[in-house]
C-alpha cells in the first residue's frame, strides 16, 4: 500500500531538527568528497564542520547554473566506477550540464517519485500513462518509472506527442492516470473534440501536470488549467522539478503547492542579495540536497521564482507548500520600464481561442532595450481579428505592445525545436545575441 512518510506529519520544530541532522551529514561529506566545493570552503575560509543549523546556511556563497557548467565534474563525489546512470539538464537556458547517479541516488530518486505519486492521491490500482520520453538523459522519464513502479501500479510508456496514439493506447489500455505537459494535454482535447471522442466516457481519473505550471500565485487554475478542467472532469495535479535537485513538489488534491520532501531537499527563497523573503512572498527558489552520493548541490539557486507557504496543508501536511513558478531570473524582460515574465506572457496568449500554439522571443532593440516579439499560428480567417485583439489585451495588461507574427505550422515547429531539444521552447531568449 502507498505511504506518506511520517516527518510530513511532524511539528516545524522536528522538521527542523531532522534536516539540520541530515545537513551536518552533507556539509561533512562534501568537505571530504567534493573538489568544487573544497575548493569553494578554502576560498571563503569557511568551516564545513560549523555549518550546523538551517540559519548558518547564510554563510555560504550559493551555487549558480555557471559553476555546474564550468566545473561539471569538480562536482562528483564518487569514482567514475561507481557511478549508474548519466543525466542532463535540458540545456534551455545555456550548455546541458551533467548529472551522474550513484546506485544509491537511483533509489532516492526512486524513492522521492513515489511519495511524490503518493502525494497525488496514487494507489498500487491505478495504471499511469506516461506522455514524455524516458531517453536521451531525461531525469524526470526514469524517476516517474521508477517511482510508478516502487507505488506498485501499472506503467504504459507512449512518449510524448502524437494524440492519436495517445487516444488509442487510453481505449486499448484503460489507464487511470496521465502524466504528460499541460499543455499537451490540451492538444489532446482538441483533437478529442475534433474526433468525436467523450473524454468523459473513459478510464482516466487523474491527470498528473509537469513541466508548466497550472495554477496562479493565488492557486486558482490558470487557463491551461480551466481548459483541461472545463473539457475534462478529472482530477488535476502540478508539479515542480529539476535534474539538478533530484527531487519534486508535487501538489496534493487540496491544489495549495507543492509539497517539500524535507529529508530529501533544504529550501531557501531568497532576495537578490541572497537573504530569506517573508512567507508567501516571491523569491529565489535555492536549494540543499540531501542524501545525494554522486553530485550533491550546497546551495544551489535554481533561477526559478517562486513564494513557500508554511501554513499547515488542508491534508494535515506540515511541510512547506512551493506555489507555481511566476517566472525565471535569466529570462526577466524589461519592457519600457514594465517587468516581464515568459508565464505571464504565456497566459495572456492562452487566453485567446484563435491562438493555436506559440512562441515567445525576447531580442535586442536597435537602442539596445529589450523587446518582444510574438511567434502566433493562427488560421488565416482569423488573423485579422487577432491582430486587433492581442495588442489590447497586452496593452491593458501589460502596458506594452510586443511585435506580433503570424507563421505557419513549419515555421513554429523549426522555432520550438532544435537538434537536441527534450521538450517544447515557448521561449526564445535572443537577446545580445543569445539563443
Amino acid at each position: 500500500m502507498s505511504q506518506i512518510p511520517e516527518i510530513e506529519f511532524r511539528s516545524t520544530q522536528e522538521i527542523r531538527a531532522a534536516q539540520e541532522d541530515r545537513l551536518q551529514q552533507l556539509m561533512a561529506y562534501v568537505a571530504q568528497h567534493s573538489p568544487f566545493y573544497r575548493r569553494l570552503f578554502a576560498t571563503h575560509g569557511i568551516d564545513a564542520g560549523g555549518i550546523r543549523r538551517l540559519e548558518d546556511l547564510v554563510r555560504l556563497p550559493r551555487t549558480a547554473k555557471d559553476d555546474l557548467q564550468q566545473y561539471n565534474w569538480d562536482f562528483l563525489c564518487v569514482p567514475r566506477h561507481a557511478i549508474a546512470e548519466y543525466t542532463s539538464t535540458s540545456g534551455t537556458l545555456g550548455k546541458p550540464v551533467t548529472l551522474a547517479l550513484t546506485a544509491a541516488d537511483r533509489t532516492r530518486l526512486a524513492y522521492n517519485e513515489y511519495i511524490s505519486f503518493c502525494c497525488a492521491d496514487g494507489t498500487p490500482h491505478d495504471t499511469y500513462q506516461l506522455m514524455l520520453t524516458l531517453d536521451r538523459q531525461f531525469m524526470a522519464g526514469i524517476a516517474y518509472y521508477e517511482g510508478i513502479r516502487q507505488l506498485g501500479a501499472a506503467v504504459v510508456r507512449v512518449g510524448p506527442g502524437l494524440p492519436a496514439m495517445q487516444w488509442e493506447t487510453i481505449e486499448r489500455i484503460r489507464p487511470t492516470v496521465l502524466v504528460g505537459v499541460p499543455s499537451f494535454v490540451v492538444k489532446l482535447l482538441e483533437y478529442a473534440q475534433a474526433h468525436g471522442i467523450d473524454p468523459a466516457k473513459t478510464s482516466v481519473k487523474k491527470i498528473i501536470c509537469i513541466g508548466e505550471s497550472l495554477r496562479t500565485a493565488s492557486f486558482e487554475l490558470g487557463v491551461i488549467g480551466q481548459k483541461i478542467r472545463n473539457g475534462w472532469d478529472v482530477a488535476v495535479y502540478s508539479t515542480y522539478a529539476s535534474t539538478e535537485m533530484q527531487t519534486a513538489f508535487t501538489e496534493c488534491r487540496a491544489g495549495q503547492g507543492g509539497h517539500h520532501h524535507p529529508e530529501l531537499l533544504i529550501v531557501e527563497i531568497l532576495d537578490e542579495a541572497g537573504q530569506p523573503v517573508p512567507d508567501g512572498t516571491p523569491g529565489e527558489v535555492t536549494i540543499t540536497t540531501l542524501g545525494v552520493e554522486g553530485m550533491p548541490l550546497v546551495r544551489y539557486r535554481t533561477g526559478d521564482l517562486a513564494a513557500a507557504h508554511t501554513a499547515r496543508c488542508l491534508c494535515g501536511r506540515t511541510t512547506l507548500r512551493l506555489g507555481p513558478i511566476v517566472g525565471r531570473l535569466q529570462q526577466m524582460i524589461k519592457l519600457k520600464g514594465t517587468t516581464v515574465y515568459p508565464p505571464g506572457v504565456f497566459e495572456l496568449l492562452n487566453q485567446v481561442p484563435a491562438v493555436q500554439d506559440y512562441v515567445v522571443e525576447a531580442i535586442t532593440g536597435a537602442l539596445g532595450t529589450d523587446e518582444l516579439r510574438l511567434h502566433v499560428l493562427v488560421k488565416e480567417t482569423q488573423q485579422e481579428e487577432t491582430m486587433l485583439r492581442l495588442p489590447a489585451m497586452f496593452q491593458s495588461t501589460l502596458r506594452v505592445v510586443p511585435e506580433i507574427r503570424f507563421v505557419t505550422t513549419v515555421e513554429l515547429e523549426q522555432l520550438q525545436f532544435g537538434k537536441l531539444d527534450r521538450k517544447v521552447r515557448r521561449f526564445l531568449d535572443r537577446r545580445n545575441g543569445q539563443g
